[in-house]
């Protein structure tokens, strides 16, 4: 009970002049105890169109990991970069024994930066929520000051601040700490023609349903996504056929933490649609090894399987966990 309360209360190369005084890349030692069975007390691993290939619970004496808010693939099931909501970048490479993760290898964190590459400490500032790669460039989602953000990655784990992006919905519409949790590409071939949706946590229009917006191209303009069953989003991913899917999160002190994963059809995301919906592929209560879920992937095994991997921010609470979890979506 203490952790739901916990959980209710936290919901070289050469490089510029100006930068030479950027916070150091720390490297973290992790510690990754296998998560064998998704479902407590059984070893069913089919989950509906889902089945749980594997996961880890993560640790470290350091004291900057945690809060680790959202996350993206720069290879397939390996290397990735990450943002942590206390204005962190992480980076860190997947394990693997055959298919299953194992391990996670040269996990190191930085400091996020301003645009003059100085540290920027004030958690207002650096609420990093969502993020969405795109070759050497990397977008983040801001809450509390709203905003999303570009960026180009460069060598030895440094970023560079290139811009802003224009969201669309309006700054008054979004919550204070519900903005936008959840941006991802869109399939170049797809009818978004690769344009960045942006997906907020919980700012609703006056029907109750959750603004967002497709940020560019032929459909470009606000729409709205149905919200049901007191969930809020949390990360979104495309699918290899061009449906968005969408990490959901929900919290009550009667029934403690879920999360589902819900599928919207590709075909109905563009200006003006209300409320937007599609099938809920799943959905776990605490009777599964889940914690705060807040961030998602999608990508291509060897195989050519699709697969979807989680992670959870534990609020830098003791009594919360930072998990790493991974599905194959079978389509048949």
């Amino acid at each position: 009970m203490r952790g739901l309360v916990a959980l209710a209360a936290a919901l070289s190369i050469a490089i510029p002049a100006w930068a030479q005084d950027r916070p150091p890349i720390e490297p973290i030692e992790i510690t990754a105890r296998a998560i064998k069975s998704f479902k407590i007390g059984s070893d069913e691993r089919n989950l509906g169109p889902l089945e749980f290939v594997g996961g880890l619970e993560l640790s470290s004496s350091a004291d900057d990991l945690g809060a680790l808010s959202a996350f993206r693939f720069l290879t397939p099931g390996g290397n990735f970069v990450g943002v942590a909501d206390t204005g962190f970048w992480f980076y860190g490479k997947i394990v693997r024994d055959g298919e299953k993760p194992v391990g996670v290898a040269n996990f190191r964190m930085a400091q996020m930066t301003d645009a003059k590459g100085n540290p920027v400490t004030k958690k207002w500032e650096v609420d990093a929520e969502g993020l969405a790669v795109r070759g050497d460039d990397v977008y983040v989602g801001f809450e509390r000051r709203h905003r999303i953000v570009s960026y180009r990655m460069e060598p030895g784990d440094r970023t560079v601040e290139t811009g802003a992006v224009d969201f669309l919905v309006p700054a008054n519409e979004l919550r204070q700490n519900r903005g936008f949790e959840a941006i991802a590409f869109a399939a170049i071939d797809g009818p978004n023609q690769g344009a960045m949706i942006a997906v907020s946590e919980k700012s609703l229009d006056k029907a109750g349903d959750i603004f967002a917006a497709v940020l560019s191209g032929p459909n470009k303009g606000i729409f709205t996504v149905k919200r049901s069953d007191a969930f809020d989003i949390t990360d979104s991913a495309f699918l290899p056929g061009g449906d968005l899917l969408l990490l959901e999160r929900s919290f009550s002190m009667a029934t403690g933490v879920g999360m589902r994963l819900r599928r919207i059809p590709g075909d109905l995301i563009r200006g003006g649609a209300k409320a937007v919906d599609g099938p809920i592929l799943f959905h776990a209560d605490m009777g599964y090894q889940i914690d705060n879920m807040e961030g998602m992937d999608v990508w291509k095994r060897a195989d050519d399987a699709t697969m979807i991997s989680l992670i959870s921010d534990d609020n830098h609470s003791i009594l919360q966990r930072n998990l790493y979890l991974e599905f194959v979506l079978r389509e048949d």
